[in-house]
């Protein structure tokens, strides 16, 4: 059983009423011992009824900084507060490390980023990293609270991925030189500009859905705002410019721009 900081785990029965307190930072539990009757509210501490150890590292991310994808996941991580608890691995994709059959065991699809947990299970998608480090670690959810937030974040999450993020990145891969000759083994550029006009129509959808909403799926930061965040910057770089009568769009990207994930 896994525990973050200040996470309280405890166990009570009505006929028992016992409280079971852990306060350790980076520890498993690998078992409770047997422990005396205590009253309702009592906590103990003695601690010594758990059997813990210090785990040897933190969990690993396999990415590239400042790559669209990663990006995601590291804003993730700072919004959770949660960056100190990850070890970043770089990935030297510019000269195909992610190609290798080393890299291709952690994810076939040859994609970063990629989780690694230290019991050895790897986790690749955005979506699946940040669901998980979003029910890891304490703070405000970005995958929503209710079945009616989760829904609608999902659902406003995959608009703005497929819409924004990866049209982009499909016009960056086909329709421009991309990274170079030596990884954009094939290119199609009439299917890049399309999607590239795709991705114009998906900066118009949004700026409408932000003339009535804060952010993307609501109220609430989500993991909608972190992708369509992820996925302007991704169109900046790409040279697709967010046209300036797009006031709403521009207005919440230089708002999520200020948040302390992003801004530092």
């Amino acid at each position: 059983m896994k525990l973050s900081a200040s996470r309280l785990l405890f166990t009570s029965r009505v006929e028992d009423s016992l409280f079971l307190q852990a306060l350790y930072l980076n520890v498993d539990i690998l078992s409770i011992k047997s422990y005396n009757y205590l009253p309702v509210g009592s906590l103990r501490t003695d601690y010594s009824f758990i059997n813990i150890f210090k785990r040897d590292s933190p969990m690993k991310i396999y990415d590239v900084e400042n790559f669209p994808n990663p990006l995601r996941v590291r804003m993730a991580l700072a919004e959770k507060n949660a960056t100190a608890n990850v070890e970043f691995v770089p990935v030297d994709l510019m000269n195909g490390e992610h190609r290798t059959d080393a890299f291709l065991a952690k994810n076939p699809q040859a994609a970063v980023p990629v989780l690694e947990l230290d019991d050895g299970t790897y986790i690749s998608e955005c979506t699946a990293i940040i669901e998980y480090i979003d029910t890891q670690f304490a703070g405000d959810s970005l995958t929503g609270t209710n079945a009616k937030d989760r829904a609608v974040i999902n659902m406003m999450q995959k608009r703005a991925e497929s819409t924004v993020l990866d049209a982009v990145g499909t016009y960056f891969h086909h329709a421009t030189d991309g990274l170079g000759p030596a990884l954009e083994t094939y290119q199609n550029k009439e299917w890049g500009e399309k999607q590239g006009e795709k991705a114009r129509q998906g900066l118009a959808y949004f700026n409408n859905v932000l003339a009535n909403s804060k952010f993307v799926a609501g109220d609430t930061f989500s993991n909608a705002d972190i992708t369509l965040f992820a996925g302007l910057a991704f169109a900046g770089f790409a040279q697709i410019e967010i046209p300036s009568e797009l006031t709403n769009l521009v207005a919440w990207q230089e708002n999520v721009a200020q948040r302390p994930s992003v801004a530092g």
